[in-house]
């Protein structure tokens, strides 16, 4: 198996980018173009290459991924473009900072302020499988870095902890809620689509918009 990696890259986030070819050969059927970008000089981010981290998301071939869940062999094509998330500022190569999402996160109190009390398992369960990898921000019309929209990368912890939360902090939980999520989701659900985790997306929302914005408190 050969293929080329044409791969962007760029020196920092006030440098020109610039495209590189790498070539890439290997009898490895399970090889991914994680496995690939090991063998080049390229900055990009990764840790556990097992799908659980989210740290390797790039664009490839024009599709938000992961490259450690890209396996090579299922690409009927030679040459394999590969650029960095383009909803993040570019670091280095492939490598973006991510910070605003964090930021999101602080920004929307996503933690318990009080002992959690019994909610829905299959929510908590459901919210816990998220990655924070970006990659449902990346194809969301609605998200962009400055915006109040903290897309679903935003709503999935939220669910966990309005599911889990205190009358007390409820209140406040639904407030961020709504400012944070349900007023911008267009309900395009790109999101659900492009999740590596495959997250319920549909049934979060639901649930999320019952406790937060519909006053049903979401405990079955």
């Amino acid at each position: 198996m050969k293929k080329i990696l044409h791969i962007k890259r760029q020196l920092n986030s006030n440098s020109e980018s610039y495209y590189e070819n790498f070539v890439y050969e290997s009898d490895n059927e399970n090889a991914t173009v994680a496995t690939a970008l090991l063998t080049t000089p390229v900055i990009w981010e990764h840790s556990c290459l097992q799908k659980k981290c989210g740290a390797c998301a790039m664009v490839i071939n024009g599709k938000p991924a992961l490259a450690c869940n890209t396996r090579l062999a299922d690409m009927d094509c030679e040459i394999i473009n590969i650029e960095p998330l383009r909803k993040f500022p570019v670091i280095q190569d492939l490598r973006v900072d991510r910070q605003a999402l964090m930021d999101k996160l602080k920004e929307l109190k996503v933690w318990l302020e009080s002992d959690s009390i019994n909610g829905n398992e299959n929510i908590s369960y459901e919210a816990s499988r998220c990655l924070e990898c970006g990659l449902c921000l990346e194809v969301c019309p609605n998200y962009y870095m400055d915006g109040k929209f903290g897309g679903m990368a935003a709503m999935t912890p939220l669910a966990r902890i309005i599911d889990k939360s205190s009358k007390d902090q409820h209140k406040e939980l639904k407030k961020n809620y709504k400012k944070g999520v349900y007023n911008s989701c267009g309900k395009s659900l790109a999101c659900r689509d492009i999740c590596p985790a495959k997250i319920d997306i549909d049934k979060l929302l639901v649930k999320s918009n019952a406790a937060a914005i519909w006053n049903r408190w979401n405990k079955e």
